[in-house]
């Protein structure tokens, strides 16, 4: 207890708040920094050892987040001129995400803050997300950090779609999230690894398919689309549905998947973004909200960031779609909602244990 006070005591009289931020939730090991709230580095390494196996292996991302984690924070560090001496605070993913993982990155974080004697911030992986939005990176002609587009405003609702969650979430305040829609069982990004792994192409599937979309007709083949009630999603369903439609037609000709593959890329593309956006359109006519955001690594997707600013266009809604390079996991989003956290003074004990699934 008198730790924690004095973790408190001494970071709130910080007047140069610099944070560190660790991410290592599932395959790629990040690092960042900020002060003041300004993001002076973003720093990843991703693994490519997974490709052969089309998909996450548990065991061999936490051995590369141990290999990786050393020169991926002290590059953070050099990049942003920052000495370790200078923290404020280490800000790190505590959870959802692959345990063995999270394990790297919560112990390394508090190695360090108890060497350098400060505190910890935890941070939720979703929120992080969510919180990428307001992110503001250092204003450098040489700076290989993306420029920020403007910042929501609140409330507004944000569409969070990765390969392990596809939610929509209102968001009221830094702080106050609530989930009013998610998947009932598989989310929007494993149904696009998952139907480019059927159609043999390399992983992560999702890129693969938006690069061929971009050449194919969307009209060209229809879908299954769940009838789910309110603001949820369901896309099992789907997947089942394009799995068999293959199949029937791989027995009349073999290779059909190879001289449709544009197509189906693109009718598939066209059948995920219309469910999600769909429920999307709902929530916001419902509940009001004329602002949308949307976070997670699929919200990279060129069809979607396309099909949310067409929506933003007919509905004279404000859509705020993030920098590529803040889609995918980074730790410049842990260290945004890290800092948030270390503004109100929550600090997590030293003893915090990551946990694999958990909400808002």
């Amino acid at each position: 207890m008198r730790i924690c006070i004095f973790f408190r005591t001494f970071a709130l009289e910080m007047e140069n708040i610099i944070i560190l931020a660790i991410e290592s939730s599932c395959d790629d090991t990040s690092a960042a920094v900020i002060r003041d709230g300004v993001l002076l580095s973003n720093v990843t390494a991703s693994q490519s050892v997974h490709e052969e196996f089309g998909g996450v292996v548990p065991e061999l991302a936490s051995r590369a987040h141990q290999l990786n984690i050393v020169p991926v924070v002290d590059a953070a560090l050099k990049r942003a001129g920052i000495q370790a001496k200078e923290l404020s605070a280490i800000a790190f993913t505590r959870g959802p995400g692959l345990l063995g993982s999270l394990l790297v990155g919560t112990s390394f974080a508090k190695g360090l803050a108890l060497a350098n004697t400060i505190p910890l911030v935890e941070v939720n992986h979703l929120q992080a997300h969510i919180l990428a939005h307001f992110i503001t990176p250092a204003q450098s002609p040489d700076s290989p950090i993306a420029s920020s587009p403007s910042t929501p405003s609140f409330p507004f609702l944000c569409l969070l779609v990765s390969g392990g969650n596809s939610q929509i979430v209102l968001v009221k305040s830094y702080r106050d999230m609530e989930i009013i829609g998610q998947t009932i069982d598989d989310a929007a990004g494993e149904a696009f690894d998952k139907c480019a792994k059927i159609m043999g192409l390399p992983y992560p599937g999702g890129p693969w398919i938006d690069r061929l979309a971009k050449e194919g007709n969307a009209e060209a083949f229809q879908f299954a689309k769940p009838n789910i009630p309110g603001y949820n999603y369901s896309f099992s369903g789907l997947k089942t549905s394009f799995l068999y439609f293959l199949r029937d037609n791989l027995k009349d000709n073999r290779n059909f998947i190879e001289e449709n593959k544009a197509d189906l890329c693109a009718s598939l593309q066209k059948t995920i973004i219309d469910i999600l956006i769909n429920k999307l359109k709902k929530a916001a006519k419902d509940l009001k909200v004329t602002e949308i955001a949307v976070a997670g690594g699929v919200s990279a997707n060129s069809g979607l960031r396309e099909a949310l600013l067409d929506l933003g266009r007919r509905h004279r809604w404000m859509v705020h779609i993030p920098p590529f390079s803040y889609t995918t996991d980074n730790a410049a989003m842990v260290c945004q909602a890290g800092y948030f956290k270390y503004l109100d003074g929550e600090f997590c004990p030293m003893d915090a244990t990551p946990y694999a699934k958990t909400k808002i």
